[in-house]
């Protein structure tokens, strides 16, 4: 009859675990990712409350007379000559669940327009960043992978 309670507790006790502790880690966005063409390397990274994501590798980072590629489509024209190599494109995420971002922007430097974006995590190697421009329904959807 001992082991009966015994094994009863064990039971109830690792159903428990399950249900509480044993959840899969939070995936986290922080760290460098890879966009889309595989071009870049985004950083993300925390601060404060919120989540922000800059250039910190380009595969091509010169431009034909050898010097550093700056932001030369950016609609500020003031910006223009600020250099790609560590620009911020994503500002200002707030995580809403275990998967989801959002509440950001997305700076698009091959267009030099910003959208409204969220990030949802696919996986542990995939992100699904979703730029748009007022509702999220109209917009697009590109696919990070995590970078070594």
């Amino acid at each position: 009859m001992k082991t009966l309670k015994w094994l009863g507790w064990i039971t109830v006790s690792i159903m428990l675990l399950a249900l509480t502790g044993w959840k899969a880690a939070a995936q986290d966005i922080t760290g460098t990712w890879y966009n889309a063409e595989k071009d870049a390397k985004i950083q993300i990274y925390k601060s404060g409350e919120k989540y922000y994501g800059k250039i910190v590798w380009l595969k091509n980072p010169n431009d034909a007379n050898g010097n550093p590629k700056k932001d030369v489509k950016n609609t500020d024209k003031k910006k223009t000559n600020e250099p790609l190599m560590g620009l911020l494109l994503l500002k200002n995420f707030k995580k809403d669940n275990e998967k989801e971002y959002s509440g950001g922007t997305v700076y698009d430097p091959k267009s030099g327009k910003t959208y409204d974006c969220n990030i949802t995590v696919k996986s542990s190697t995939e992100l699904s960043i979703r730029g748009y421009i007022g509702v999220s329904l109209f917009g697009r959807t590109t696919i990070w992978t995590k970078a070594n």
